[in-house]
């Protein structure tokens, strides 16, 4: 976790370059394609993106103050691919510009936030940074499943390694 915590920064970009891979092979399939049932935990390909950006949307109010934050983790805030791609581009921008600011201190202090079940919590920044980056990455797993499934015969690699190659 430290490496995740310690880091947000380039968390943030390792994120953004995953999703701009991610939606990139999305491309390859139709509207439909994106948007048929697969049975994945958020039904769809559509589903498992508007997800990701729903949450990311969620905890960036969380973290900010700032933006609009869905109250349902299933919410569909763009029902058109192209509008759903512009969106997530620019919560990545979000991401990074708030990861930018983050100092190493503000890792350690406390986020009091209350979850989409009106529940209060309260967990370290540090803890929080690395359930959000984690929680892409593990949504971007399911994601890369379902575009094999759709027939995409060979989904990008995401894996932060082939990310952080180049600039190691």
């Amino acid at each position: 976790m430290a490496m995740l915590s310690s880091q947000p920064s380039r968390m943030a970009a390792y994120n953004t370059w995953a999703n701009a891979r991610l939606y990139d092979a999305a491309t390859a399939l139709t509207d439909f394609e994106r948007k048929r049932d697969v049975k994945a935990y958020f039904t769809s390909l559509h589903g498992t993106l508007n997800h990701l950006l729903t949450a990311d949307r969620i905890w960036l109010k969380r973290l900010t103050g700032e933006g609009d934050a869905p109250d349902r983790l299933d919410a569909v805030l763009f029902d058109q691919f192209a509008e759903l791609r512009e969106a997530r581009e620019v919560e990545d921008k979000r991401f990074m510009d708030f990861a930018a600011t983050v100092t190493p201190e503000q890792l350690e202090e406390t986020l009091e936030y209350v979850n989409t079940r009106g529940e209060a919590k309260a967990l370290p920044m540090g803890v929080v940074l690395s359930h959000v980056f984690n929680h892409q990455t593990h949504h971007r797993g399911q994601a890369t499943h379902i575009l094999r499934q759709l027939g995409v015969a060979e989904p990008p690699s995401l894996d932060l390694l082939y990310f952080a190659l180049p600039t190691a």
